[in-house]
């Protein structure tokens, strides 16, 4: 397997067998610890060659820094069939997560594995930047040192 794409964006769909992504990040910059990030999208395109045939499992894992799992992995069941006339077959995965929660700043990493052999690692960065107070006008300052 050779993975083409692996993204975490906000979007993405598959459309006969195009793979179509909307907003690809890597960092998430929150105001509230802990944070819920409301909707995303796992992307993966992968390339299966003649050796690949057969039947495969892929597993995503969604891990914080110290590997500790932020969700339960997803198990995906993959049957590649080469038809006579390919040399490969491109396969799209697209999986949507909704609410996901972050306990706290920091690394963290979607890993995608095939049959246990880890294939791509996607990081993500969750930065906390607590809200800030409105700067002072000039005339709100004149009003204060009075």
């Amino acid at each position: 397997m050779n993975v083409q794409i692996a993204v975490l964006c906000d979007a993405a769909t598959d459309d006969h067998g195009k793979l179509n992504l909307l907003g690809a990040f890597d960092t998430i910059i929150t105001p509230q610890l802990p944070a819920v990030h409301p909707q995303c999208s796992i992307a993966l395109r992968a390339t299966f060659m003649s050796e690949d045939e057969g039947q495969h499992r892929l597993r995503l894992a969604f891990v914080d820094a110290d590997g500790r799992n932020v969700m339960p992995p997803m198990d995906i069941p993959v049957q590649v069939q080469m038809p006579e006339d390919a040399h490969f077959v491109t396969r799209n995965f697209i999986i949507n997560i909704q609410q996901m929660k972050f306990a706290q700043a920091g690394l963290y990493s979607i890993d995608a594995f095939l049959d246990d052999t880890l294939a791509i690692g996607m990081p993500l960065l969750v930065k906390f930047r607590p809200p800030q107070p409105p700067p002072i006008s000039g005339d709100e300052w004149k009003t204060q040192g009075a």
